[in-house]
Formats: C-alpha cells, sequence, structure tokens
C-alpha cells in the first residue's frame, strides 16, 4: 500500500516541473511556508490516508447524504486578545510597513464531528481530508491553468446575509473595496512574473455560500494572463513564483509576512497553504482556507481577515466569528 511521502521545496520544484508534461493526473499539496510537500500520483492516492473531491477531480466512492444531528462549540479568542493582534497590524501600517495584511486566528474547537465527517457531508468547490492532521472545505480557488491562460481569483470581502440589502452593502463599503483592489493589484503584479497580457477579467463579483450558521456572502475577482508555449516544463516553477498566496497575506507582501507573523503568535501550518489537480498541462488549485486541524487530539479552526489602515478591530473580530462555520446544517 502507498505511503504519503513529504518532500522539501527543491524536490518538488523539480517533480512538479518533470511531471508537468506527463499524460497522467497527479495532486500537490503545500503547508503556508511552502517547506513541506506533497506531490503524488492522483491515481494512486490512499483512501484510508487522503481524500480530496475538487471540480477536476475526486478520490471518493459516495456522497453523504443524510443529515445528521452534530454539536460545534468553537471557543474564539477574546475580544481583548484579538485586539491586542489587530494592534500590532495597524501599528505597522500607520508606519508604513504595510497597507494590507490577513490576520488569522488559532480558535479551540468542540464538534461531536470528525474531521472525517466534516469532509464527506461539507459543501464546498475544494475539500481534502489528510487521516488525524486536517479537513479543509474551501471556496477559494488560488490559481488555474487552461490552454495556457493562466488565472487566480483572490477572495476578499464577507458580509453576513443577514445584514439588510447585504450585497450592496459589501460592495460599497469603503473598507472592504480598498482591501479588494489591494490584494487585486498584488495578484496581477504576482502572475506578471511568469505570464503575459495580464488582465483583470471579472471584479469583485459576488458569491454565496450557505454555512452552519447561516448564508454569507463574498466578493472575488479574476485575473488571467498569457503563459509561454514551454510552461508545461516549468510547472513547478510558475507555481512557486505566486508562493505564499497574496490573498492570506498581503501587501507588500514579504514584510507583511513578518509583522503576521509576529502578531498572530502560532505556526500556521498547511492552514493557507495550497492543494491542487494538474494533468496534461491544466491545474485548478485552492487556497487552505475554511480550515480544521488536529493537534495531539485536539481540533483547532483556523480563521482569517484582511486589515487595512480602515478596518474596525470589532468588526474585524466579529468576520472571524463568522468564519468558523461548516459547510452545512
Amino acid at each position: 500500500m502507498m505511503v504519503l511521502q513529504w518532500i522539501d521545496a527543491d524536490t518538488a520544484r523539480t517533480r512538479l516541473n518533470q511531471w508537468g508534461s506527463g499524460e497522467r493526473p497527479f495532486f500537490f499539496l503545500t503547508d503556508y511556508a511552502h517547506q513541506r510537500w506533497l506531490v503524488e500520483d492522483a491515481d494512486s492516492l490512499p483512501q484510508d490516508e487522503i481524500l480530496i473531491a475538487f471540480p477536476s477531480f475526486s478520490n471518493i466512492n459516495h456522497e453523504a447524504t443524510e443529515p445528521v444531528p452534530f454539536t460545534w462549540q468553537p471557543h474564539p479568542i477574546t475580544a481583548d486578545e484579538y485586539r491586542k493582534k489587530f494592534e500590532i497590524i495597524h501599528r505597522n501600517m500607520l508606519a508604513g510597513n504595510s497597507y494590507l495584511a490577513n490576520l488569522t486566528c488559532r480558535i479551540p474547537l468542540e464538534t461531536s464531528l470528525t474531521l472525517r465527517d466534516i469532509f464527506m457531508r461539507a459543501r464546498a468547490r475544494y475539500r481534502l481530508w489528510i487521516k488525524d492532521e486536517l479537513v479543509c472545505f474551501s471556496p477559494e480557488s488560488f490559481v488555474r491553468i487552461d490552454n495556457g491562460i493562466i488565472s487566480s481569483y483572490p477572495m476578499k470581502g464577507t458580509i453576513s446575509c443577514s445584514v439588510p440589502h447585504a450585497g450592496q452593502t459589501l460592495l460599497d463599503d469603503r473598507k472592504e473595496a480598498a482591501e479588494h483592489a489591494t490584494i487585486v493589484d498584488l495578484i496581477r503584479n504576482d502572475l506578471s512574473r511568469v505570464a503575459n497580457h495580464v488582465t483583470v477579467s471579472r471584479y469583485r463579483y459576488v458569491e454565496r455560500l450557505e454555512t452552519c450558521n447561516g448564508a454569507i456572502l463574498q466578493t472575488s475577482s479574476e485575473i488571467t494572463g498569457q503563459l509561454s508555449a514551454d510552461y508545461r516544463r516549468h510547472i513547478g516553477d510558475i507555481l512557486m513564483a505566486q508562493l505564499p498566496a497574496g490573498s492570506i497575506t498581503g501587501a507588500p507582501k514579504k514584510k507583511t509576512v513578518e509583522i503576521i507573523r509576529e502578531a498572530e503568535g502560532y505556526d500556521r501550518g498547511f492552514y493557507t497553504g495550497v492543494a491542487g489537480i494538474c494533468c496534461r498541462g491544466q491545474m485548478d488549485s485552492c487556497v487552505l482556507i475554511r480550515f480544521i486541524d488536529n493537534e495531539n487530539g485536539k481540533l483547532f479552526f483556523k480563521a482569517g481577515g484582511g486589515i487595512t489602515a480602515m478596518s474596525d478591530w470589532q468588526k474585524e473580530y466579529q468576520e472571524i466569528k463568522e468564519k468558523t462555520y461548516v459547510p452545512f446544517c
């Protein structure tokens, strides 16, 4: 039986570049620090160790359909604890060190559901389960490649559907608009490192997500570019040039990563890393958000949101709590 083999970034880059020209689908996964990698033949993944359900690939035999009662009790950090983390970010913004930062939190979780239960019942664009480690039910695409066109889909801006006129309120929010414009500009620059003719194809479109806490709306954009004719031999180079994902770090990226490391005070691990499927030069990948992991037998839900100089810490704290959900009832 196949055993998952974790590899370093250099080995992963070489394997991705070699396999990008192949005819068989392969799966890749990396942590936030893009130091720990899995690059494996997708059809050979052991189902007792890892389950995947992406739009372009799945290794599950059936979906769970029957609703079951369950308990769900997150224990968010206190408002005061969050405010202290927020102030580290905000202080750096006032000093001109960053103008967008994604601040995340590690939230203890009590639930009657197992990680595998959550995977099987979640309704999300991208789902991933690794035995005894994590489950992810992400709505956010990272990078797609289709016939030489590379696309990225940063997701920024969230509001509860319980807010009157939620969609228009979200689109009219100056802070959310500024945050979204900044991340689109960052992703456009990232894509320009590997592609030509980079353009914003769709800007701030709204999507609805159903959760156990009620529906929410989120805004995304689509940025596209043209890869070189021999791009299949450089899949690893292309992917690594985009890491870490701009939507879960900030701008300027390098300095902001340092700032959020200080503010967060924990190791993100695979949370906000990237996973994807590639076959015959076609790629579909996601950012690992909406994420729960197992640390020494205890579950932690990890959630975050974008901070700008216009952010109100109380609203950001509320957004963190709204994101601590499972996409089923």
